[in-house]
């Protein structure tokens, strides 16, 4: 890939994800108070959808949280998902600063955030796609709520998460708040975040985010 070809590709999931990061701010008061190309096949499109929970599915108590720990890896079985995790911060623009595209198999922990596992909504984002090719969270928008999604930890412990919503919301109808603070008091909860929709030429930008919810319902080893 080029340099240039990398910039754009760069610049497009910053600016993907720079709209929805800017609210930082609100998802902290939440918790208080409570990218792909149109030729590569988004498998994310549309305004703001939920996929919704089907009437026949019923989901497990939450656990416990767990006392705070660095993530490893994540695990997403029905995705076939298995990426290291990496902690990330914010650039000079305000955005989460994603893992590069020359780790566009790696996801990133917004490290100023919840640990996953913890008491809160931790927030996780990751490449739709590059230039070239899908990337990790590339079919993020086909889970189903009941499904697993497990954060491999520094101490030991496997929090198992179950999916309990998926949505993609038109950054024009961007809800702050149900994406990033924490939906029940008390919960361990965990936001997996990438570009959705549609990528605009025009603006540079994508026009959606998909936005998948799970919580904590159980440990392993």
């Amino acid at each position: 890939m080029s340099d240039d070809e990398h910039s754009s590709g760069s610049g497009r999931l910053l600016m993907g994800l720079t709209w929805a990061v800017l609210l930082l701010a609100l998802w902290q008061w939440g918790r208080q108070v409570t990218e792909v190309r149109q030729d590569l096949s988004a498998p994310a499109t549309g305004d703001m959808a939920a996929v919704g929970r089907p009437p026949d599915t019923e989901l497990p108590p939450a656990a416990r949280p767990l006392g705070d720990a660095l993530p490893q890896r994540i695990d997403i079985p029905d995705l076939g998902v298995r990426a290291p995790v990496v902690p990330r911060g914010l650039d000079r623009q305000g955005a989460i600063d994603p893992p590069s595209f020359d780790q566009a198999d790696t996801v990133g922990w917004y490290a100023g955030g919840v640990r996953p596992g913890a008491a809160g909504a931790a927030l996780m984002v990751g490449h739709v796609d590059t230039e070239t090719r899908p990337a990790v969270f590339y079919k993020l928008s086909s889970l189903r709520p009941g499904e697993t999604v497990r954060v491999i930890r520094d101490d030991g412990r496997v929090a198992e998460f179950t999916v309990d919503d998926v949505q993609v919301q038109n950054r024009d109808r961007f809800d702050a708040r149900q994406a990033y603070g924490q939906h029940r008091p008390g919960r361990a909860e965990l936001r997996l975040i990438t570009c959705g929709g549609t990528f605009d030429q025009d603006s540079g930008s994508y026009t959606a985010n998909v936005i998948v919810s799970a919580y904590l319902t159980g440990t392993g080893h």
